[in-house]
């Protein structure tokens, strides 16, 4: 890959479909999970789309939505190997954009970086057709949208008062939250639109800024005690609980930072300065939190793999059993065992159903014993 600054990056739930784009036309995708990446012409062969923005993607990387700071919103079907820009309305400048986790549902929103205050604008039919929704105008930063596209947040920045607008309806309406006004820089969202985080570049428009979460979908918030930074970038697990988070550094490098507990604690990578050229411009995280991706101004990308434990879930369905866990970053199988005093357990054959709602893998069983358990494991 080219040593370019990488604007955005984003990741299928299970962190191995991967793209990044870059501020100088760099558009590149990856299998993987990053290992090796394949370079994406430019959407339209002798265009000149400028400079890429931000890029979403849907929950299994097929579909994308991307901006450019030349005032145009690009779309793909297929991984980025072909896109197409539709009518989306005239703007002055593009900046954030999000996606629902089936790809339907498109945010996209005027005024990132600085640029000319916009509205926000929705498609729920994949891009054939926008709708300005009722958010004010305002130079917004970044747009986080819950799985099923219905509950959003958007946070704004300087020049502009830096405010945050929640909506539960799809962008419909729009309401102010009670979060303190910041300039704010990115935000994200867990999977059912409940835990919310944000990260803010400075406090009082000069001391560096701190990450705030909210555990009911933005009504209350609390900054947390992480180290201070220019944050760039952050995102969730679908569950909320896992947090990455990076920026820029004040005086001292500032790594990626990683929580496991919704931010009460938290545990830097200690990625250097020269490595990033000190600057984080954008981060993501598989549905688990298994994997985390982040890109620089410094031109390089980097990941960081563990193997988390699913958590498994049991719930009565009428006669049946629902059993389901989100969508892992490792690969693993349902097992299942109607004595624990023996060693036989036999995999689980059903193929699970994807939730788009939380992004859980289900299967519906129906018992045909007493008793029975079940568990995952890797193969």
């Amino acid at each position: 890959m080219p040593q370019t600054a990488w604007a955005g990056i984003a990741s299928s739930a299970d962190g191995n479909r991967l793209i990044a784009v870059g501020l100088d036309y760099a558009c590149y995708t990856s299998t993987n999970s990053g290992s090796t990446w394949t370079s994406n012409s430019e959407p339209q062969s002798g265009s000149t789309i400028g400079s890429w923005y931000t890029i979403a993607s849907s929950v299994d990387g097929t579909k994308l939505v991307a901006a450019t700071v030349s005032s145009s919103i690009w779309v793909s079907t297929n991984s980025g190997t072909t896109w197409f820009s539709n009518n989306v309305p005239t703007v002055s400048e593009w900046g954030p954009v999000a996606m629902s986790a089936d790809g339907n549902t498109i945010l996209a929103a005027a005024g990132g970086n600085s640029h000319p205050p916009g509205f926000i604008y929705v498609s729920t039919n994949w891009g054939a057709s926008w709708n300005p929704t009722s958010a004010p105008t305002n130079v917004w930063m970044s747009i986080a949208s819950s799985a099923d596209g219905a509950k959003l947040v958007a946070v704004a920045g300087e020049p502009y008062t830096g405010v945050m607008y929640i909506s539960t309806n799809s962008g419909t309406t729009w309401t102010q939250t009670s979060a303190p006004g910041k300039y704010w820089g990115s935000v994200a969202s867990s999977a059912d639109g409940v835990k919310l985080v944000a990260v803010n570049q400075l406090e009082n428009g000069a001391a560096p800024g701190h990450v705030y979460t909210s555990a009911d979908s933005g009504a209350t918030w609390t900054s947390n005690g992480l180290a201070t930074c220019l944050w760039q970038s952050v995102a969730v697990s679908a569950d909320g609980n896992t947090i990455v988070a990076g920026g820029s550094p004040i005086n001292n490098p500032c790594d990626v930072y990683v929580s496991t507990n919704f931010g009460v604690s938290w545990v830097s990578n200690t990625l250097s300065s020269d490595f990033f050229g000190g600057y984080v411009l954008a981060v993501n995280s598989s549905a688990d939190g298994g994997k985390f991706f982040a890109s620089s101004l410094g031109g390089l990308i980097c990941s960081s793999q563990s193997i988390v434990a699913p958590q498994l879930k049991l719930a009565s369905l009428t006669c049946n059993l629902n059993l389901s866990w989100i969508v892992p970053s490792t690969n693993f199988v349902l097992q299942q065992n109607l004595d624990l005093t023996t060693t036989n357990w036999m995999d689980v054959t059903n193929t699970p159903a994807l939730n788009l709602a939380n992004l859980q893998n289900e299967i519906v069983l129906s018992p045909s014993n007493s008793s029975g358990f079940y568990r995952l494991r890797t193969p």
